[in-house]
């Protein structure tokens, strides 16, 4: 009754309670800030209700002072390992009760403090999530779109054949593989890998998809209309300056892209190819033989007036011609050692039997094996021709 008429006139609201059990009920109701409770008590003793009371207030913290004769060091341990937060030794000296209350008080403020920031940092938290939520719903669709780019993944032209991989990083990615009727007895295999993996990359290779379209002749940049109404291709380093000029002059954008485009002729197996900064394609010949060619040449989207040259290649009959992106050279193993063009060779060479979609399962799982299993780090996408030799399909 003291120390509770001293409290009063101090300013704080006082609860009194004359047992522990009446004390822990009142805290269990009333939204308690401190306790201040003898030691020894008839019933529940001062520790027992520190414990009950640590463990009913859990969603706010409540300072606890026991107030007690004892002064052995094994007596404040105790009260200490049940969650006491102070202790007085009776008699109270006003003054110092004063104080220590004052100590819990700013303990309390910073503890409702910290709590109210934890609320908001989990409700931010919370709201990013929403927002993630949407965006990665929003990519899992673009996904969809992005793979819809490459409508057809095989095609048999009768005297060639062309199968595609295209498997990104990621939700979407930059690269691009596709192949269009380049006139008469012509096809044109392309392999895109577009600066970037994140949306920019995939906005990027949709519009490319658009300018290389298999579905719209009179759009596609690498075709030209005759006088007759017909359509024939611009030869490929052509069309590799006229995609240089649309990025640098209309699209205007920090990305770019490297560009492999060859035109194969059904009925000799020649093919016109122009490389800009992709890997060197690979010829894996019939008796299984890999070769690698390629003059490197300069990125699209990087150099004004840049100078693109093309060169030819002949595949036999039996022969297969790969347009790859480095995300196949550039895997890394567990040590971290690229793939290259030797380990390309080894894998390509040890499939070489298979055909189609089912040379490209083995191709990604062989290099799922090297890189130990680990995600991808960048995109994987492959054009291969077939050539068979014969006549072509009409």
């Amino acid at each position: 009754m003291v120390l509770t008429a001293s409290l009063v006139r101090q300013g704080y609201e006082v609860v009194g309670a004359a047992s522990g059990g009446e004390a822990l009920e009142i805290t269990r109701h009333d939204p308690v800030d401190l306790v201040l409770s003898d030691w020894m008590m008839p019933g529940m003793d001062g520790l027992e209700l520190c414990r009950q009371v640590r463990a009913n207030s859990r969603d706010r913290y409540v300072y606890f002072i026991l107030l007690t004769s004892k002064s052995e060091k094994g007596a404040v341990a105790q009260g200490l390992n049940v969650g006491a937060d102070d202790f007085l030794t009776k008699p109270v000296n006003p003054e110092e009760l004063r104080a220590r209350i004052n100590a819990g008080d700013r303990i309390l403020r910073m503890e409702r403090e910290l709590s109210d920031k934890n609320r908001l940092v989990s409700e931010t938290l919370s709201e990013i999530q929403t927002l993630y939520d949407a965006v990665d719903r929003d990519l899992i669709e673009a996904r969809k779109l992005q793979q819809a780019l490459v409508r057809e993944r095989s095609r048999d032209f009768g005297s060639a054949s062309v199968a595609l991989l295209l498997k990104p990083s990621g939700h979407v990615g930059g690269d691009l593989v596709g192949f269009f009727r380049a006139g008469p007895d012509k096809v044109a295999l392309f392999g895109i890998d577009v600066s970037g993996h994140g949306i920019a990359s995939a906005l990027l290779t949709a519009r490319l998809a658009g300018y290389l379209s298999d579905g719209s002749p009179e759009q596609n940049i690498a075709l030209e209309r005759g006088t007759d109404g017909s359509f024939s291709a611009r030869p490929p380093s052509e069309v590799a300056s006229l995609l240089n000029v649309l990025m640098l002059e209309e699209m205007q954008s920090d990305i770019y892209f490297t560009l492999v485009l060859g035109y194969l002729d059904l009925k000799t197996g020649v093919v016109d190819i122009t490389q800009c900064g992709h890997p060197n394609p690979a010829i894996l010949r019939a008796d299984g033989q890999v070769e690698f060619h390629g003059q490197g040449g300069l990125p699209i989207g990087l150099v004004e007036n840049a100078d693109y040259d093309q060169w030819r290649l002949t595949l036999k009959p039996g022969d297969r011609l790969l347009l790859y992106s480095d995300g196949l050279t550039e895997c890394a193993d567990e040590d971290g050692v690229l793939l290259d063009e030797a380990g390309l060779t080894r894998i390509v060479t040890d499939n070489a039997e298979l055909i189609g979609n089912d040379f490209f399962e083995a191709l990604v799982w062989d290099l799922d094996m090297f890189s130990a299993g680990h995600d991808f780090a960048d995109d994987l996408s492959c054009a291969m021709a077939t050539f068979h030799g014969g006549a072509p399909l009409r």
